[in-house]
């Protein structure tokens, strides 16, 4: 991933209330468009200038041709807050991320994603390299929204499962666990929408955690349609089950691989 920094320069008077509203729109429209990562982006003043500090998935993640509509009408109302068209300066490499998955169309792909991860949740199934969201046609509604906020709501269920520190972690692990959850029902229906869209497979990850015993674990039959998926080889070390019928994949439970 990459570091830049958009320079939003104002030609004549405005108000920083101003400025918060344009900006803040644009860096909204770009999140849910894939084009930049993560959810807090302080907004600097300087003299006569805002500055922004974002992650991008690429070098050329914030080129025009990646922009969808909605960003080009965001970028056309900063005029509305006296602000300039923002300037992009590429400050290097995030040494702490991971890159993008390569350009060549994967053979399979896969939602994943866990509550420390901030790429985009749409992983190559080649080499679980993380996809920008801006290379596929629109999710809905003219961008990537539905992903964005189904990737927030598991991770958000993950961090709960993970701490364990209240009654809220059991419905919390019931919703990235069960395929009759709210988070799968929704998360499966994207993975579809993907699918059709990309006409690349396109799988749905299915945590699995608290198993009674390693052999209970490998007997285990897809939740979907009870068929065996069972790999001889488990996938990028994490992926042990898949049914290429239902599109989902998972994980033995990890207590069992101690």
């Amino acid at each position: 991933m990459v570091v830049a920094e958009l320079q939003f320069e104002c030609f004549d008077n405005t108000t920083v209330s101003a400025v918060d509203k344009g900006v803040n729109a644009l860096l909204e429209a770009l999140r849910y468009n894939g084009q930049i990562l993560g959810r807090e982006f302080p907004i600097v003043m300087g003299d006569g200038i805002f500055y922004v500090r974002v992650v991008c998935p690429e070098e050329n993640s914030l080129h025009p041709d990646n922009h969808s509509d909605y960003v080009n009408v965001c970028i056309k109302q900063l005029s509305e807050a006296s602000l300039l068209s923002p300037k992009v300066r590429l400050l290097g490499r995030d040494i702490n991320s991971e890159e993008a998955a390569e350009q060549e169309t994967p053979s399979w792909q896969v939602l994943y994603t866990t509550y420390v991860h901030t790429c985009s949740p749409l992983r190559s199934g080649d080499s679980l390299l993380p996809i920008p969201l801006y290379r596929h046609p629109a999710t809905l509604n003219g961008d990537h929204k539905a992903v964005i906020k189904w990737q927030t709501e598991w991770q958000a269920c993950d961090e709960l499962q993970m701490a364990g520190g209240c009654k809220a972690e059991h419905a919390a692990l019931a919703e990235i666990t069960q395929i009759d959850s709210d988070l799968f029902r929704r998360g499966w229906d994207i993975r579809g929408r993907i699918e059709y869209l990309t006409d690349i497979p396109t799988y749905y990850y299915l945590y699995r955690v608290g198993g009674k015993s390693i052999k209970e674990e490998k007997e285990r039959v897809c939740p979907k349609c009870g068929g065996e998926w069972l790999l001889d080889t488990p996938l990028h070390d994490v992926f042990y089950f898949k049914c290429d019928k239902c599109r989902i994949v998972s994980n033995i439970s990890w207590d069992q691989l101690k």
